[in-house]
């Protein structure tokens, strides 16, 4: 729509415009050079930080914005910075500047984040599609080398690397060599798209987890970029990631979060992100950790109270004289587990921490002079005396944290430990086993003769930048092995042991602490850098260990430092998964069961024979912080990260295809052109009624994206499995669902194929299966086979679910699939953000039942006919707040209720209008 640029004063040396436009036909780049002459409230400022001068949007501009939470703070300069008057606008800023604390949100804005973050997972199928959208903009008529991210884009690849070795001191070398040997495919095609694109970077394998590398690397902080006239502008760093943890950086002062790999997608390409003003939570801090727990513990309990308390789609923000008594790693820590607990951010304020941390991980004084002196002049430096306006309040008192554990399949259930053999015992029979014990004779690789049980600990992994990146934590779990060791005592045979860092610096204070020799006396050895076994990826167990677990149906356990428990996500042999610090994933190695209480029962004998307790064993937390002080420095820091985007000589000598379009190879099954722009026109066809739609699944609370989107290892038979070998791949070459992101063949096979997925249109069938209605009777079938047939006979689809649907990780392909399946609507009593969004970034429609009411309550079984009618309003450039939704059963009767659509603001309506976030973008920038 034409937009009236106007003339801004007091801003010398300025080109100003005053005519009018069209807004939104611009090229981002034009754009970006009008909003430059865009001031209409006069918020420029020069900021003076030694000799260094730079351009500022000063909150002070409008009354009320440095009244507001923090987080809504940076929201409010983000908005003066990139006011266009189209977009965004004045009374944007001024609705936001009058922000009600007790309002529901309802007043959308436009967050411009000033970078994106990805893993490769998540990441090859955003480059994948960035690539198919030069093959699209040809095709349409347009200039492909227009594609480029505009954003900053950096990707660090860390979720490749699996467990194959472990308990071995050339582990790491021979975890990479496997590495190396999957993924090579994958890797040439990201070293194609570092050089063909611009402002996009790769973090090579080996180096580090995304987050933790984010916190002690990428992140700036406060950004500067250089304008066009020689000015150089400072304003908070921001980002969205590719991954739910992206709110790590929150332990910065970053607001940032993981958005899935469609918005990210359409950030890189200058799409803002639409959302609501949010509700704001402040959680005060007070007191401080006692000695006998560790930041793990105050995670989980943290996770614990705001998941009850309810913060889904809420902002969560840390106040209070207790802030300042928690270290920097604490609060990425804390923050790191925010999407455990629902909200879409959890941030710390900048304060002295903050720059002293900045300083250790070797960030320039430049730069920590910046942070500081932008902070305290912008109101974003944290003063505990002043307490903003929040929606809600929680408040923990740090002293009362006691050692926890979380599981089995959520990491906000968290155990005290003294209760974890007593919750085990309770939840084992009849969830998991029918009897409390069955001892079956295992004898090991090496022919040690013992026995498995129900309970025992088969996995103990200290892995996951959740906690990798928290020295006290690490430096615990080494000091607790060497008094093991001191002790006599021995990890248990059957466990499988391993150390996965999230950065290269935890190995260099392992070393400078000696502390690496009693890690891997017990087993604890290096095997990569890298997500691990928090993603799944923690390899196969031994095969006589898998094979006793499976012939006789134990329900066996992994314990692990991780972010996510969920079902099926850490090993197909083990049913249960518990979420524990590094020091306690040790001593779960020690006793090889989760049916063990460590207040009463002995961890094993020391060299005289007599009993040695958890409690004989545990470091010192003085010890501990003197161990820190003394091993760790910022040189560590300058060092690894000297080169870091240089990689290895692998990855150096990796062949790497050249020019600004990729070369498809149609063999490839691990990068094949996308689909998603086949057929596109240059104008959206009309939004349609959904009529005659069947079941595809209908499915329970709390499903994850784990459940929905492809992740982990896959057999033979699956469909996924049956495609590969049909092309030519051994089943010892499969890899893993998330290594084949890049190819949709692959992943749309894997959507809803989880092993521990119920579908409720089966009785007591569990993995990715259903009915196939095109057949008589409606028999079992692959998810993947019946929409093949649903689709071939036009037929669309749609899901039912039940509360929290697309619960957990920002994984694109939980909608990408979802959408290559032929489904058109979800319908489900709740959803979470991220994938509530990803579903209209697919062109797929969220819809909610009735405010409490559900499919069973409905008396809806899965097996109706649906008909969906009032979607087309969104042609007049409207969005229902609800639509008709009649479903046929089988003898002609019919159930009728008004489901609430979830599309939530009108960005979003504009997404689903466009079939899709990608459509929508693709054809402004050839609109352009």
């Amino acid at each position: 729509m034409p937009t009236r640029i106007v003339r801004v004063v007091n801003l010398p040396n300025k080109i100003y415009l005053d005519v009018e436009i069209n807004f939104v036909a611009l090229a981002p780049p034009q754009r970006r050079l009008l909003m430059a002459s865009l001031n209409s409230l006069n918020a420029r400022k020069t900021l003076q930080v030694g000799d260094k001068s730079y351009e500022i949007f000063s909150l002070d501009a409008v009354e009320g914005l440095k009244q507001l939470p923090y987080a809504l703070r940076i929201l409010g300069e983000n908005l003066l910075r990139n006011e266009d008057g189209a977009n965004i606008t004045a009374d944007q800023i001024k609705a936001l500047a009058a922000w009600n604390p007790d309002a529901q949100p309802s007043t959308e804005i436009q967050f411009t984040p000033a970078r994106v973050v990805m893993q490769d997972f998540t990441g090859v199928p955003c480059v994948v599609d960035l690539a198919t959208m030069r093959e699209a903009v040809k095709e349409l008529g347009g200039d492909p080398k227009k594609i480029n991210p505009l954003a900053p884009a950096e990707m660090v690849i860390d979720h490749s690397v699996q467990i194959d070795y472990f308990g071995r001191v050339d582990a790491l070398k021979l975890n990479t060599d496997k590495e190396y040997e999957r993924n090579s495919e994958r890797y040439k095609f990201l070293r194609w798209g570092q050089g063909a694109f611009n402002n996009f970077r790769v973090v090579p394998p080996g180096t580090g987890i995304i987050h933790q590398v984010n916190i002690e690397y990428l992140a700036r902080s406060v950004f500067t970029k250089e304008l066009p006239d020689g000015t150089v502008q400072a304003y908070p760093d921001t980002c969205v990631g590719t991954d739910s943890h992206t709110t790590m950086v929150n332990g910065l002062g970053v607001l940032g979060w993981g958005v899935g790999g469609i918005e990210a997608e359409a950030a890189m390409l200058g799409q803002p992100v639409s959302m609501l003003i949010p509700r704001v939570v402040g959680f005060k801090l007070s007191g401080s950790i006692p000695a006998s727990a560790t930041a793990t513990d105050v995670v989980l309990t943290i996770t614990q109270m705001l998941r009850e308390h309810g913060v889904v789609g809420k902002f969560v923000e840390f106040y209070g004289e207790g802030v300042t008594q928690v270290p920097l790693a604490n609060r990425a820590t804390i923050g790191n587990m925010s999407p455990e607990f629902g909200s879409t951010a959890a941030i710390f304020p900048i304060d002295q921490v903050t720059v002293d941390y900045l300083r250790l991980t070797g960030r320039d004084e430049e730069r920590c002079a910046l942070v500081e002196a932008y902070a305290k002049e912008q109101g974003l430096w944290h003063d505990p005396s002043f307490e903003p306006k929040y929606s809600e309040y929680l408040e923990l008192d740090l002293s009362t944290v006691v050692p926890s554990i979380a599981g089995p399949k959520r990491p906000q259930d968290r155990i005290k430990l003294s209760d974890a053999k007593r919750t085990f015992e309770q939840t084992l029979v009849p969830t998991y086993a029918p009897e409390a014990h069955k001892r079956v004779e295992l004898t090991t690789a090496d022919g040690t003769k013992t026995d498995l049980d129900h309970g025992r600990v088969v996995i103990a992994s200290i892995t996951s930048c959740t906690n990798t990146s928290n020295p006290s934590v690490m430096m615990a779990a080494g000091l607790l092995a060497r008094n093991a060791r001191a002790k006599g005592l021995k990890s248990k045979p059957w466990v499988k042991t391993s150390v996965a860092p999230g950065s290269q610096v935890v190995t260099d204070y392992f070393d400078q602490s000696g502390l690496w020799k009693p890690l891997d006396e017990l087993g604890f050895n290096l095997v990569g850098y890298g997500c691990a076994t928090c993603i799944g990826n923690s390899g196969p167990l031994s095969p006589e260990i898998s094979k006793v677990i499976n012939d006789n149906d134990l329900a066996v356990t992994a314990v692990l430092s991780g972010n996510r428990n969920f079902e099926g996500r850490i090993s197909p042999d083990v049913k249960m998964n518990y979420l524990a610090s590094p020091p306690l994933v040790v001593a779960y190695a020690l006793a090889g069961t989760m049916d063990f209480d460590f207040a009463t029962e002995p961890l094993g004998q020391d060299q005289h024979g007599n009993d040695v307790f958890l409690r004989d064993i545990w470091p010192d937390p003085t010890e501990v912080q003197r161990t820190i002080d003394e091993t760790i420095n910022r040189d560590m820091y300058t060092k690894d990260y000297a080169n870091v985007f240089a990689g290895d000589e692998r990855w150096q000598s990796l062949p790497t295809p050249e020019g600004s379009r990729f070369t498809w190879d149609d063999a490839s099954t691990y990068v094949r052109k996308a689909p998603f722009f086949d057929g596109m026109k240059m104008e959206p066809e009309p939004v349609r009624d959904i009529h005659g739609a069947r079941v595809l699944l209908k499915l329970g609370d709390s499903v994850t994206t784990d459940h929905i989107s492809p992740a982990g290892a896959f057999k033979p038979e699956t469909p996924a499995g049956q495609y590969l070998t049909s092309n030519g791949v051994q089943p010892k070459d499969f890899n893993s669902y998330g290594s084949r992101r890049g190819n949709h063949e692959v992943m749309m096979r894997g959507t809803f194929a989880n092993i521990r997925i119920k579908n409720q249109l089966l009785d007591g069938v569990e993995g990715g299966f259903t009915r196939d209605f095109t057949k008589d009777g409606g028999p079992q079938a692959y998810v993947y086979d019946a929409s093949m047939h649903y689709q071939a006979e036009g037929i669309p689809l749609v899901v039912l679910g039940g509360k929290e649907y697309g619960t957990g990780s920002s994984r694109d392909w939980a909608a990408k699939g979802t959408r290559l399946l032929g489904v058109k609507a979800v319908i489900a009593q709740s959803f979470e953000r991220i994938h509530r969004s990803n579903l209209i970034g697919m062109g797929i429609l969220p819809l909610q039942f009735p405010e409490g009411e559900s499919a069973d309550s409905l008396g809806l079984d899965g097996t109706e006919t649906f008909d969906i009618s009032g979607v087309t309003v969104l042609n007049e450039g409207k969005t229902p707040e609800t639509v008709k939704v009649c479903a046929t059963k089988a003898d002609g009767s019919k159930v009728q209720f008004d489901a609430v659509v979830r599309i939530d603001t009108p960005g979003e309506a504009d997404y689903y209008r466009n079939d899709g976030i990608l459509r929508y973008v693709l054809r402004n920038l050839v609109k352009a």
